[in-house]
């Protein structure tokens, strides 16, 4: 009976099924909740809104705080009803390690630090800004942030081959732009990490004009390093989107669907050799 309780509260908790109302609605309020309390932390951060409405935002952290904390531990409790998490305690724990689990704590981590560490008031500020990431519990029911995450795991090889590259170029040409420019300017590029800086908005084509190139030897390295920058550094967008390209293709395949049951075929075990 507790067992069969277990499931079911699982299944609410999980994004909902088809037609299966009790989860659907826990799965638009959680998201409802979480759309108000990104609200809420922006608001808060106006003066004369945090000084008028202090009190009720408070009020509205700690239910939806209640609230986030009840759901984390449910799914902690539920989580055995999973085949990955089955055994009580090791299971437990390898579910608190899944990514959409850590996001689920560090929800809710901000709220409790305080109680039992002694902060400084700056960090304290910093904590109350990290409510804005609540936003991240979305990936537990959007489709698009799952396929994004689904496009970064396909592509992160690609990704981190491409990353090197342009931390690769990023170093050679704050090298460099340090000896053509050091002796010119020896504010403005006192160091090759001083130059990066240069480097980082070139390459990224930002460009924001406050250092910049004055000697000729720095202006040709400089004109160089932007024009290789703008095919570089967008290597990594050219990848995402071809992953993106092939994650929507996937989902647009041609379903093959069983004419007995009317289950996706990708979704039934093997069939059973013809040993005819």
């Amino acid at each position: 009976m507790l067992q069969d309780r277990k499931r079911r509260l699982f299944e609410i908790l999980e994004i909902a099924p088809e037609g299966d109302l009790a989860s659907r609605t826990f799965d638009v309020f959680i998201i409802t909740l979480v759309f108000l309390n990104v609200i809420a932390g922006i608001l808060e951060t106006v003066e004369q809104l945090s000084v008028q409405y202090g009190v009720f935002f408070r009020l509205f952290e700690t239910a939806s705080i209640a609230i986030f904390t009840l759901e984390y531990l449910l799914r902690l409790w539920s989580c055995t009803v999973d085949a990955r998490f089955r055994a009580p305690l090791t299971g437990r724990i390898r579910y608190a390690l899944t990514p959409l689990a850590l996001i689920d704590f560090l929800a809710i981590a901000p709220f409790y630090l305080p109680m039992l560490l002694s902060l400084d008031l700056r960090f304290m500020r910093i904590l109350r800004v990290l409510r804005i990431f609540v936003v991240f519990k979305l990936g537990r029911y959007s489709e698009t942030l799952q396929s994004f995450g689904n496009v970064v795991r396909a592509k992160k090889e690609e990704m981190v081959m491409s990353l090197v590259i342009v931390m690769m170029l990023l170093i050679i040409s704050s090298s460099l732009m340090y000896f053509a420019e050091h002796e010119a300017q020896p504010e403005a590029f006192a160091s090759i990490p001083a130059a990066m800086w240069w480097g980082i908005v070139t390459l990224t084509t930002v460009g924001y004009g406050d250092v910049y190139p004055v000697t000729s030897i720095g202006r040709v390295v400089g004109a160089l390093i932007a024009i290789l920058g703008i095919g570089m550094v967008a290597l990594p967008t050219g990848i995402l989107a071809s992953g993106f390209v092939e994650e929507l293709q996937k989902g647009r395949g041609t379903r093959q669907v069983c004419p007995h049951c009317g289950k996706d075929m990708a979704e039934l075990p093997d069939a059973a050799p013809d040993r005819s």
